[in-house]
């Protein structure tokens, strides 16, 4: 916490802030805005019209159109929308024109204060080029590579030859891992320049990519600052991002389990020297890749909001939002870096609509049942920008929400990320709680034992939710039993069968009696009951029991005779029967899949931007033949056995939908 910092009442600098964002941040940014007594705006796509944030805000401009091009990265849209409101100041979030250094100028040449760094420090920093000179010059460490765009294939590859393999590709102009590769060898830096020159060019404008040697085994290590108009500038500590899928970040935490306390002030320092010598001004954060000597190199300086800012803000105490608004209006920093200090653990999980199992591809559809943790104290926090009824499309970020969690220390705070990550119930549309579970509770994870390559090391082949052993899966295969019974589908009385769905054969006998707030479920094979006290009701999508002594938190979806179970990263679905019907199972035939082996099947709803065969055209096993966008990234899909090309179904342009055929085999 920061010792002596002043709590602040109602402030007149800023009649009206506009939010030029939406979704969680713009509901994050209008929260600190009214708990400051400062009027709000903002503007929204078609899409969002009922959008929670549009709700909050005290006035809220249409942007007609519906995809970010359209609406919210349009510079004259927003700025236009922002002054018929009356606002005198502006708040990019994260994202879209948030490290837009035209936009930043334009704010001000509008009249309009911008909520953030000058532009010229925005645009010395956006460009990562430009950034790792200033940053070198300033004595902070910088990684070995290419300080110069590439022009084409031939230079990449000679200056990857000097570093030496395995390097990274990076856009110039960018960041959040667009435009971003890991090349492990000289064959495979061909169609990485290309794609990350197109992802680049399409998400930032700027094609521009650079190469430097890639870090093995990395960590993620960043470190907030917060610097006034007046000289002052302090760091807020650091926070380990190394839980990442597609280089974005899934898992945050403050602090971070590798550094000691020499560490941390070194990487402070350079932090506030850079931040300094760029002339700062606003919340930023220094980002660093470190190995696991705790050797560390710059990587990149984001002149905006992080997306991960709650876990500073729940070990220092300290209102970003506010620090920002404020510092923007010409305050000054009320504290100085001695008063700085870290209370406790704080972790943050991103929620997203996407599905791990095939490789974190995005998810649409609607938020058919959204319940979130229950908020019992002030170790847990979830900022969202959704709620029930709400639809994921294919325009924006996936993110549903963040879930951040605090304790006294790292095993508390991972325990209690751990348990409210049971409490959530979503249904509708693939989302990643189940393996954001597994990962919480992964002996890597919570033994501080991190990398960049978590994911990829752990599940190689991709992610497959596990199937629980022993007491896990009796307690499941008993809330099984315990929802029917409480739905009244059957007596009491008598012996059941419950099933697995797609277990091969996995069945449990079970025999129910009635206790005092529950049932004893006996397995009658095995000799063993446990104790189910609970006062779940039919409909309810999540069951709080205590099971054994122990409480759990389940996820419930019904769908006919299938009861779909969510907790601890597994992910089952069960079916009931009573005992006397156990024979018949045998007799029920096996759904076979559809054969799709000759088809190339969109795996996800986005656009096609590339089709890279023609029909009659030999292809073999792994080879590139389309590129999909969706959610702003490129996804490259790959032939997965030789074959000829016998027909196109679609054309470059085209929106796809999920498991839509895209080409076929002879």
């Amino acid at each position: 916490m920061v010792a002596g910092a002043q709590h602040w009442g109602l402030i007149g600098m800023f009649d009206r802030i506009f939010v030029a964002n939406r979704g969680e941040i713009a509901m994050r940014i209008l929260r600190s805005c009214r708990a400051m007594g400062i009027g709000t705006a903002t503007a929204y796509a078609d899409p969002d019209q009922e959008a929670l944030a549009v709700g909050m805000a005290d006035q809220a401009e249409a942007l007609v159109g519906i995809t970010a091009a359209e609406t919210y990265l349009d510079m004259g849209k927003i700025i236009a929308a922002a002054k018929r409101t009356g606002a005198d100041a502006v708040h990019p979030g994260y994202g879209f024109l948030s490290e837009n250094a035209e936009f930043a100028a334009a704010c001000e040449a509008e009249g309009l204060v911008f909520i953030g760094p000058p532009p010229s420090v925005i645009g010395d920093m956006g460009d990562k080029l430009t950034a790792k000179a200033i940053a070198a010059n300033a004595g902070v460490t910088i990684i070995p590579g290419g300080d110069v765009a590439l022009t084409d294939e031939n230079m990449a590859t000679k200056v990857a030859g000097e570093i030496g393999f395995p390097v990274m590709l990076k856009a110039a102009a960018g960041g959040g891992g667009k435009g971003m590769r890991v090349v492990w060898d000289e064959p495979g830096l061909a169609e990485a320049y290309g794609s990350a020159v197109r992802e680049a060019q399409a998400a930032f404008g700027d094609g521009r990519v650079f190469v430097e040697k890639f870090i093995e085994n990395p960590r993620h290590i960043e470190i907030q600052i917060l610097a006034d108009a007046h000289g002052n500038v302090v760091h807020l500590g650091e926070r380990e991002c190394s839980i990442q899928r597609r280089h974005q970040k899934i898992i945050e935490e403050a602090p971070s389990p590798l550094l000691d306390a020499e560490t941390r002030g070194l990487m402070g320092d350079q932090a506030v020297d850079l931040a300094r010598a760029v002339g700062y001004r606003s919340a930023g954060t220094v980002e660093f890749v470190a190995d696991q000597q705790r050797n560390f190199y710059f990587l990149e300086m984001n002149t905006r909001l992080q997306v991960e800012h709650p876990v500073t803000e729940a070990v220092t105490g300290l209102d970003l939002v506010e620090w920002m608004i404020r510092i923007a209006a010409g305050e000054k920093l009320d504290f100085a870096q001695n008063d700085v200090h870290m209370d406790g653990w704080a972790m943050e999980a991103r929620v997203y609509a996407e599905d791990p199992v095939r490789g974190f591809l995005p998810s649409t559809g609607r938020l058919v049942r959204y319940r979130e943790p229950e908020q019992i104290n002030s170790d847990l926090r979830v900022d969202t920008g959704v709620c029930e009824g709400d639809e994921i499309g294919v325009q924006y970020d996936p993110m549903i929400a963040k879930l951040i969690v605090h304790g006294v220390d790292r095993q508390a705070a991972a325990a209690n990320l751990a348990s409210a990550l049971d409490q959530y119930v979503i249904h509708g549309l693939n989302h990643n709680i189940g393996f954001l579970q597994a990962v919480a509770r992964h002996p890597r994870f919570v033994a501080g034992d991190l990398s960049t390559d978590f994911i990829q090391t752990e599940w190689p082949e991709g992610f497959a939710p596990t199937v629980p052993q022993g007491d896990a899966y009796r307690h499941l295969a008993a809330a099984a039993l315990f929802i029917t019974l409480r739905e009244g589908r059957h007596d009491v009385g008598g012996l059941w069968v419950v099933v697995r769905a797609g277990g091969h054969g996995d069945q449990y006998k079970l025999e129910a009696a009635p206790i005092e707030g529950g049932f004893r479920v006996s397995e009658i094979d095995h000799n063993a009951a446990v104790d189910f006290l609970c006062d779940w009701r039919p409909a309810d999508p999540r069951l709080e029991a205590k099971v054994d002594g122990g409480e759990i938190s389940i996820s419930v979806e019904r769908a006919g005779l299938d009861i779909r179970l969510r907790h601890g990263g597994f992910d089952l679905t069960f079916h009931v029967l009573p005992l006397r019907l156990a024979p018949l199972l045998a007799r029920m035939p096996e759904k076979i899949a559809a054969d799709t082996g000759k088809f190339v099947i969109a795996p996800m709803p986005g656009l096609l931007i590339s089709l890279g065969v023609v029909v009659g055209q030999e292809v073999k096993s792994g080879e590139a033949m389309a590129i999909i966008e969706a959610m702003k990234m490129e996804n490259i899909l790959r032939a997965e056995r030789d074959g000829v090309v016998a027909k196109l179904h679609v054309a470059v342009g085209d929106s796809l939908r999920v498991d839509q055929q895209i080409i076929e085999f002879e």
